[in-house]
């Protein structure tokens, strides 16, 4: 994605509605695992843009319409640095973000971009469409498993969660047999109950990766880590603790974001058994299919900025140093973009949502997880047909609102 400096046109905003009465509270449950909370519906009757309190009483601006977030996510006033003061943080725990400096996701240009640089060629099109057999094999093994062992089955622990977290592994070039060690980490500093507790997940993550990296400096491999240490690290152009936090980060957004999306997504079909038979007699709907999931379910909800100027928008002014909150599940369903938002809808352009994000900070893995979802999800309904939930919906526990959304487990039977 090309970087932007734009203004915004006043033509391309959405009319000013009615704020809320009072700020709502940022971030709540979802009710259904696919649906916004329906707490949030005052802000999708006052749009644009709107004001919701965080944890601590802090009020930031949350921007619920689809062009003006596209607009905002390429506004170049709108910053990333998680070090920033003002930086806004919705949960207490996540005041463990403000201890280091995150490559990627916690910088702004032009450190990012040359960060961004190192990795673009290692997520291109070229090089998924070369890792799509090996994500074949690994889907089908897995599924092979499954069948073997016969229903029923946990399809998070079984399927969902196994196949990006062999795949980022192979990427990468970290070994799959410690994924029981990060899985478990990873999911303390998500969904850590303390900001100690999130420390200390980051601190358990952080040895791990200081420790895989000297070992692959005495020993190379073929992994994109390994490429990194050789032409950056070695080079000077990279430090060691940038390339720690950046192994860090790719590992998580490599298996945490992709898991949710395959499990959501299977749960989201299998409750809409209409959509579910078109796809099932056309297989070349798969893309279409795993795009409008992507807007649909929007797993993300919750993408974090600090103004750096004031910013006029929306017939709101941004001032510098306001938090600005960008619930995706919102902007998603926007219905001045996609008619009938709410509806899954296979027959709808739904490429240009903001389940990735927008501008610079776009999901960098983005044509990864496409393909891993498009094998997963294709494969899963081929191979077995008459998948089924093995217990009704409303007894399937999946993830609160303040963490990445998505299933906690997913019994299925066929």
């Amino acid at each position: 994605m090309t970087e932007a400096t734009t203004g915004i046109p006043p033509a391309e905003t959405s009319p000013a509605k009615t704020p809320p009465a009072e700020a709502v509270t940022f971030p709540q449950d979802r009710s259904c695992p696919y649906h916004p909370p329906t707490t949030y519906q005052p802000l999708r009757e006052a749009g644009p843009l709107s004001r919701v309190t965080f944890y601590d009483g802090r009020q930031v601006w949350a921007v619920t319409g689809h062009t003006e977030a596209r607009a905002l996510l390429t506004d170049p006033r709108l910053s990333s640095d998680r070090q920033n003061p003002a930086f806004p943080v919705p949960l207490e725990r996540a005041e463990a973000i403000r201890r280091v400096k995150f490559p990627l996701i916690g910088v702004d240009d032009p450190e990012h971009n040359t960060q961004r640089r190192m990795l673009i060629p290692s997520f291109s099109l070229k090089r998924t469409a070369a890792l799509r057999p090996q994500i074949q094999q690994i889907v089908d093994d897995l599924l092979d498993r499954m069948l073997a062992q016969g229903p029923p089955a946990e399809l998070v622990s079984a399927f969902a969660l196994p196949v990006p977290s062999m795949v980022i592994c192979a990427l990468l070039g970290v070994p799959y047999a410690d994924h029981e060690f990060f899985e478990e980490e990873s999911r303390r500093l998500l969904r850590g109950r303390t900001k100690e507790e999130t420390e200390q997940a980051d601190d358990n993550l952080a040895e791990y990766f200081t420790a895989l990296i000297a070992r692959k400096e005495k020993a190379p491999g073929d992994g994109l880590l390994d490429e990194l240490i050789a032409d950056r690290l070695r080079a000077g152009s990279l430090e060691h603790g940038e390339l720690v936090r950046m192994a860090m980060i790719l590992l998580l957004a490599g298996h945490e974001t992709t898991a949710n999306m395959i499990s959501l997504g299977t749960f989201a079909l299998l409750e809409h058994p209409e959509q579910l038979a078109r796809l099932r007699a056309r297989d070349d709907l798969i893309p279409a299919v795993v795009e409008e999931l992507l807007r649909f379910l929007s797993i993300a909800d919750g993408l974090l900025r600090v103004a750096t100027e004031d910013i006029e928008i929306g017939g709101v002014t941004i001032r510098a140093d306001d938090g600005v909150v960008f619930p995706t599940s919102l902007i998603n369903r926007d219905g001045t973009a996609y008619p009938a938002p709410d509806d899954l809808d296979w027959s709808r352009s739904a490429r240009h949502h903001v389940a990735f994000g927008f501008g610079i900070h776009q999901c960098l893995g983005q044509n990864l997880a496409r393909a891993e979802m498009e094998i997963a999800l294709r494969s899963l309904f081929t191979r077995i047909p008459d998948l089924r939930l093995a217990v009704p919906a409303a007894e399937i526990p999946f993830k609160p609102g303040d963490t990445l959304q998505g299933m906690i487990e997913l019994p299925v039977a066929w």
